[in-house]
């Protein structure tokens, strides 16, 4: 993933982050409200202030074992510094933006269609059939909607074409081009009015 974190890292220096006030690898621990203190791959501080926190995640293979728990670790995180951020863990600063990238193998086994448990209850309609690949499209959409990411990216590759740069975007609204916007655009907001 650190491409990605280099990336990022790019397209907020050419808007006129200074290089200084980004992190990654290093000095990349938050506070937590409901743990200490939690460790993102990428943060930007101005003028003591936090500007943005940013997760960035893969998922190859073993997609039934480890769908659920990036889902916990999505949701987790993001109320985790939320309530930190509530509770004035930041202060002084304004609201951050919070971001989440996942970048999911295209694998039969991401998408094909996926069975549904219902032992005792129906699943909300929309989980029936779906892929892994599908099913992480509707986490990082609900991530949005719910407000608990500003910003939020699903993109998929394959392991023999990912190499040479190719993947797929399932869905523009949370591609990573309006990812990047939205993030340089609250940044270069931050950094100008602080």
């Amino acid at each position: 993933m650190d491409g990605f974190v280099d990336l990022i890292t790019k397209s907020l220096v050419d808007e006129g982050i200074a290089d200084a006030q980004i992190y990654q690898k290093r000095k990349t621990d938050l506070p937590g409200y409901f743990r200490a203190e939690k460790k993102w791959d990428l943060v930007v501080v101005h003028d003591h202030c936090l500007v943005a926190g940013i997760e960035f995640k893969s998922h190859v293979g073993s997609f039934s074992n480890n769908f659920n728990n990036r889902t916990e670790e999505a949701v987790g995180s993001a109320t985790d510094i939320w309530t930190a951020y509530r509770e004035g863990a930041f202060s002084p600063s304004t609201r951050p933006w919070l971001g989440y990238l996942m970048l999911l193998e295209e694998a039969e086994g991401s998408t094909s269609p996926v069975s549904v448990r219902e032992p005792h209850f129906k699943v909300f309609e929309e989980f029936e059939g779906a892929s892994y690949a599908k099913r992480y499209e509707i986490l990082i959409m609900r991530l949005l909607r719910e407000r608990l990411y500003d910003g939020a990216c699903l993109i998929l590759s394959n392991k023999r074409s990912g190499i040479r740069g190719d993947y797929i975007e399932p869905n523009q609204e949370i591609g990573f081009r309006n990812f990047v916007a939205s993030l340089v655009a609250h940044a270069s907001m931050c950094t100008r009015v602080q």
